[in-house]
């Protein structure tokens, strides 16, 4: 489960990056604000599609059931209204440069949410990981002098704007963990559809009007696979190890970006790249080579998500299923008591704390 986690982050961290150079190819034909909002729909449209034309779900999972909806609620109104909103604002009086740098932002508040509110799992490697992976992503952002004075009224609140808008994103992942049991892809769907009628109302709040069909749809298939199956697997990978590993993961989106853009673009080999290159890859490297490992106990819990039958679902089936399960399935069970040791991470059944 951890080297899943792992990996699905990383492939989200892939194809979010790639989006942002095929993003590019657009937007000079698109207001920023109408083309995320595009992206954003592809990706909540395309994903329901798709589960209209299936007619079921992925083996073994489920719906959003009880207080996930308020949950999930939460999460789209932090991450899918504020945050833009936020972030709209804080760019009309924060230079580029400025705001590209605390856009990095995200990513710590994640980390620190999860640690310190949500109480993951947290050792000195993981903190040093997340360091190195950051400066990465500040290296690839550095444009030029750093000013935090800016408009309204010179207090700076433009900075302060986007900073906001990156704790509204760090609050919606922390959020949406707490929901990543339930079909990854449902919540995707429901992301995506009221994150892109809100940046799309703000285009044309702003006076932005549709573009042309082919335009349009070029856009929401970036958008599906680069919002929409990414998210579907930051979901996957928020349920194997938490937020602030996924978030450390999915902060290399940028570099992936970089690289694709050398191709896409004939853009050079910088310095930066290279540095980053470094910084993410040793990053990563102390994640992925992390070894939590301790004896821990369980309390009683019962919950209903995907499982097999193994060390942490030991219960029985009754009728012809009797036994142990060992495809994927999704029902309410219970947990007994339990005290044991090996390596983990902070899942559905690890979130003690430490």
């Amino acid at each position: 489960m951890p080297r899943t986690g792992a990996t699905t982050a990383i492939l989200a961290a892939v194809l979010f990056g790639l989006s942002t150079p095929l993003a590019k190819l657009l937007v000079h034909d698109l207001s920023p604000w109408m083309l995320a909002g595009l992206l954003y729909l592809g990706s909540g449209i395309g994903l329901g599609l798709v589960r209209l034309l299936t007619g079921s779900r992925q083996r073994g999972e489920r719906g959003l059931r009880g207080a996930e909806w308020l949950w999930l609620m939460a999460a789209v109104a932090a991450g899918g209204v504020a945050g833009p909103v936020l972030l709209m604002f804080g760019l009309t009086a924060t230079p580029a440069s400025t705001a590209s740098l605390l856009l990095n932002l995200e990513g710590v508040f994640t980390a620190l949410l999860a640690w310190f509110v949500f109480r993951e799992g947290v050792d000195r490697r993981l903190v040093a990981g997340m360091a190195a992976i950051v400066a990465g992503a500040v290296v690839l952002s550095w444009g030029g002098p750093v000013s935090l004075a800016g408009g309204w009224g010179n207090g700076g609140w433009g900075p302060a704007a986007v900073a906001a808008a990156c704790l509204m994103w760090a609050v919606d992942n922390n959020l949406t963990r707490k929901v990543s049991l339930a079909d990854p892809a449902d919540i995707a769907t429901i992301k995506g559809l009221v994150a892109g009628t809100v940046n799309v109302g703000i285009a044309l709040a702003l006076g932005d009007a549709l573009p042309a069909a082919p335009t349009a749809a070029a856009a929401m298939l970036v958008g599906l696979l680069g919002y929409g199956v990414s998210l579907v697997l930051f979901v996957v990978a928020l349920r194997h190890i938490g937020a602030a590993r996924t978030g450390a993961y999915f902060s290399t989106a940028p570099f992936v970006g970089g690289i694709a853009s050398l191709a896409i673009f004939g853009e050079p080999v910088t310095l930066g790249l290279a540095a980053a290159a470094v910084l993410m890859g040793v990053g990563v490297w102390l994640h992925l080579t992390e070894d939590h490992d301790h004896e821990h106990d369980h309390d009683e819990m019962e919950h209903d998500h995907p499982h097999v039958h193994d060390a942490h679902h030991r219960h029985h089936h009754d009728g012809p299923q009797d036994g142990p399960v060992t495809e994927p399935h999704s029902h309410r069970h219970r947990h007994g008591r339990l005290r044991h040791r090996h390596a983990h991470f902070p899942d559905a059944h690890h979130a003690h704390r430490h």
